[in-house]
């Protein structure tokens, strides 16, 4: 029996995520057999790409749930009895999979079944026997079947295992991960008529996720948005964070710990553990645990592979355990959301949009630069050992650096402040910074390396004039900046 069109009445809600589906388009059409293993984490958007990727299609769609197996095979065997003309039994869940192959054994179906990994047993032993007897009746059915079969999934370990060298599905899924969304993707998520700066200052507080871009992207100013749907005990995300996260982890205190210290900027892990109080090797697990789960991300200066720093990678996230978590008391208690918005936030917003920003940069870079710099990251180091050695300068910080062929061809600055940038930026950049990039062993391109100015607010006189007067400094104001990531 053949499957219904899938009808999908959010549709017309859908925004971006082009180059996904056009991925599962592709696959939809080839002659690929394998089940497709779709990963993200949650509130990237995974759940309505599959529903916009089935729409207009013969398709079914099985939500899993964190009940028991038994009531759920029990649920899938409703949903299925219409297109089966009879009630399914499904005492396992191999005898579901051999199911679904048979319902598409004349024409060709897609099934996806969201949230796969809840329908699994949380031991590795169980869960190792009931994959195997998965991959059994994928061997018996696969190639009679035109069925095309997604498992869907936010927990990102759990997933990943499905591929990895020792599951039993091994060779019989095909990846594909969803990530948050770029700026350039959830432009359509912003209001077009407020300007970059604004723009980019939603992307900062809301990050690339699909759902926190609907609540935050638009509607009224982003206090407004912020005071609503965060700040407000009531508010949909309010306690969105804590909810997902208490569900992933066992022992949430020594995780929620660190990423509300990172919340507060990138750290090394002698900060880490001088914050926490815990020694190195105690907290090396609970940081690889983040990692894993792409909520954290390790980050060494470019040209150089000591001094690795940890960066709390969703900037929701980041806003959330910085300026919500710890107020989360008060705000139940009676706390204005306003007030706290006015006293906490917004004083202190430009330094939460800043290091977006500079990404924002980087990424520009990479993009309109070419050959010219095919790697672009951030640098930091020690200063000149004479400043140092004077106690005049400690440390240096490069917000951009780009490099071909191992050779350093592009420095640049960041400024997300309300004042326009001035020529000691250029002087600081060289006097300071690229000698001490050069004595930490960076190599550069003949002639120098360019120089790229980034503004928020605009550029002195003075150092446009400087600008204009040579080839190799380049000032980009916030247009030019977002037109360039288009």
């Amino acid at each position: 029996m053949n499957l219904p069109s899938y009808d999908w009445l959010a549709r017309g809600e859908f925004l971006n995520r082009a180059d996904d589906l056009a991925r599962l388009e592709e696959w939809w059409e080839g002659d690929d057999r394998n089940a497709l293993a779709l990963y993200g984490r949650r509130r990237v958007g995974k759940s309505w790409l599959l529903r916009a990727f089935a729409h207009g299609k013969p398709a079914l769609v099985l939500v899993a749930d964190q009940g028991a197996l038994t009531r759920q095979l029990s649920r899938f065997a409703d949903a299925l009895e219409p297109h089966l003309g009879l009630r399914p039994d499904l005492p396992d869940l191999p005898a579901l999979f051999r199911v679904l192959y048979r319902l598409a054994a004349r024409e060709r179906a897609l099934v996806a079944v969201d949230e796969f990994p809840y329908l699994l047993p949380s031991t590795a032993r169980a869960r190792r026997e009931v994959l195997s007897g998965v991959q059994a009746a994928m061997e018996e059915e696969r190639d009679a079947s035109r069925l095309k079969l997604v498992l869907c999934g936010s927990h990102i370990a759990q997933m990943r295992g499905l591929l990895a060298e020792e599951s039993p599905l091994r060779g019989r899924l095909t990846p594909l991960a969803t990530a948050p969304l770029s700026y350039t993707e959830a432009r359509p998520f912003l209001a077009a008529e407020e300007g970059a700066q604004r723009r980019i200052e939603r992307f900062a507080v809301a990050g690339g996720m699909a759902m926190y871009l609907g609540e935050l992207g638009r509607g009224g100013s982003l206090r407004a948005a912020v005071c609503g749907s965060v700040l407000d005990r009531r508010g949909p995300l309010f306690n969105d964070p804590r909810e997902i996260l208490e569900e992933e982890f066992r022992q949430p205190g020594v995780y929620f710990s660190l990423l509300e210290e990172l919340a507060a900027g990138e750290r090394g892990m002698d900060d880490l553990t001088s914050a926490l109080r815990t020694p190195h090797s105690a907290l090396g697990p609970y940081l690889s645990e983040l990692v894993r789960m792409q909520l954290v991300r390790k980050l060494t200066p470019l040209t150089a592979r000591r001094d690795l720093r940890y960066r709390l990678t969703d900037d929701f996230l980041r806003f959330w355990f910085r300026f919500v978590f710890p107020h989360q008391e008060s705000l139940r208690s009676g706390l204005d959301p306003g007030d706290h918005y006015d006293a906490e936030i917004a004083p202190v917003l430009a330094e939460h949009v800043a290091p977006v920003y500079e990404r924002l940069c980087r990424r520009w870079a990479r993009r309109n630069l070419g050959t010219r710099a095919t790697t672009v990251g951030p640098w930091w180091g020690r200063s000149l050992d004479r400043l140092r050695a004077a106690g005049e300068r400690g440390g240096e910080e490069v917000d951009v650096v780009g490099a071909a062929r191992s050779r350093v061809t592009v420095v640049g600055e960041c400024k997300w402040t309300s004042g326009r940038m001035t020529v000691k930026v250029l002087g600081d950049l060289e006097r300071f910074k690229i000698p001490a990039l050069r004595q930490a062993g960076a190599r550069f391109a003949a002639g120098g390396p360019e120089i790229l100015l980034f503004s928020k607010s605009g550029f002195k006189d003075s150092l446009v004039a400087q600008a204009a007067a040579r080839d190799d400094v380049r000032l980009v104001d916030l247009d030019e900046l977002e037109r360039g990531l288009i």
